[in-house]
């Protein structure tokens, strides 16, 4: 029997990622967390290193910036919750890596909706804004939309996180 799947979506800084922290900290087993961020300067560092303290040490920490999909699915039998922080941040490092993004995208839903454990996913609304005035920011805003989307549509419950307020826009049947 597969997991429940929450997926999460908030604008920077809203409070998504300590919402789903809290959520699936709540939920007993062994826990994973996959982190896709890369720390290229010193500022995402210290950004790493303070959500890795935001964690128990009941999480067992992954860090995966392109093959997210092969992870989920080694983690098949191994955990009870898997949090992913965050989509859009996967989605960032396959775009400037030149990867077929539509087949990465398949792919990960595939290993989601396969996925046996409670299934937290964290992602960032983007769309909202206005529109980027270059190209690549554009295909990552339109690309990030279809995942949400997409993602929204597998998921048995829906957040989103504004002002630190999380408000349930889809809920399991």
């Amino acid at each position: 029997m597969n997991g429940m799947i929450t997926f999460i979506l908030g604008g920077s800084r809203s409070g998504k990622s300590s919402f789903a922290l809290e959520r699936a900290s709540s939920i007993s087993g062994p826990k994973a967390f996959i982190a896709t961020a890369q720390a290229f300067d010193d500022e995402m560092k210290e950004r790493i290193e303070r959500h890795k303290q935001q964690r128990s040490p009941e999480w067992r920490t992954f860090e995966e910036h392109f093959a997210l999909p092969s992870l989920i699915g080694s983690m098949r039998n191994g955990y009870d919750v898997v949090l992913i922080d965050c989509l859009t941040l996967w989605l960032s490092n396959l775009l400037m890596n030149n990867a077929d993004v539509e087949a990465e995208i398949k792919s990960f839903l595939s290993s989601a909706i396969a996925c046996r454990a409670s299934l937290f996913v964290v992602s960032n609304e983007v769309g909202m804004g206005i529109v980027p005035e270059n190209a690549l920011a554009r295909e990552f805003r339109d690309f990030a939309g279809t995942l949400n989307r997409r993602m929204a549509e597998i998921a048995d419950e829906v957040y989103l996180v504004t002002a630190g307020i999380p408000i349930k826009i889809k809920a399991s049947k």
